[in-house]
């Protein structure tokens, strides 16, 4: 009988642990192809912004990140399919997003402007841009800004990344994008983007960028609020800002 209640208790305590390691992960779902957020190395891991800023949550809740890369126009449904446990991807907090998924609060903000070549300038207004094939990334507020205010105007290509967007711009298939301006502001720095710019002002400027959660996952979240609080306060954020960025992007 004592055998008996010796491995019963052992295979209880055996279980707990195995609740309690499990419980120790957080698997964190990127893209991995929205530089300098998030990427692949040449080494197959991932890196960038997002990358560095989830880390540091993980480093402060004591918890081990393990990343997951997926591709954008599937990212939201492998979530709820539990592939991954939250999305740090630069996804924008949008009310159509709030009904599949929660948020944390953002960790950044970010504007939408668009890109062009210097030699052919341009206001982004209806009346400049009439007849212009303008690229964004598909399932993006990029796509649902120039649907809801250049449809019929121009030509909207999509695409399955940013950086396939920016390729055919580069190559004269393009005469503009709209994207996230602090992603775009990595490219233009780089040898393909040196002859592109900014045309204008942003057109949206509220774009607030959170972590997704399944619906229900309320302690996680709050959990990833207390460690975004404080990395804030403790400057470990800044340091990641300023590695991207010559200015503050919270």
């Amino acid at each position: 009988m004592k055998i008996y209640k010796l491995l019963i208790a052992a295979l209880l305590g055996l279980s707990f642990t195995g609740a309690a390691n499990a419980q120790d992960v957080i698997r964190m779902g990127t893209e991995g192809a929205y530089p300098p957020f998030n990427y692949i190395n040449k080494d197959g891991s991932v890196g960038g912004f997002d990358i560095d800023v989830g880390n540091a949550l993980c480093k402060q809740m004591q918890v081990k990140c393990v990343w997951v890369t997926q591709a954008w126009d599937g990212i939201i449904p492998a979530l709820l399919a539990h592939k991954f446990d939250t999305i740090v991807a630069s996804m924008s907090i949008t009310p159509e997003r709030e009904k599949a998924v929660s948020f944390t609060n953002p960790y950044y903000s970010n504007k939408l402007q668009f890109v062009g070549p210097k030699a052919h300038p341009f206001e982004p207004t209806a009346t400049a841009m009439k007849g212009m094939t303008v690229g964004a990334q598909r399932a993006t507020i990029a796509a649902q800004w120039l649907d809801q205010h250049m449809k019929g105007v121009v030509a909207v290509k999509l695409y399955d990344t940013q950086e396939n967007a920016n390729l055919d711009l580069a190559n004269g298939r393009l005469n503009a994008i709209l994207a996230d301006k602090y992603v775009t502001y990595n490219w233009l720095k780089s040898k393909e983007g040196q002859a592109y710019e900014f045309m204008g002002q942003p057109v949206y400027s509220g774009d607030k960028i959170g972590i997704a959660v399944r619906k229900g996952d309320n302690a996680l979240r709050e959990k990833l609020n207390k460690a975004l609080a404080a990395i804030i306060a403790d400057g470990t954020y800044k340091k990641i800002n300023d590695k991207y960025f010559p200015f503050s992007i919270y």
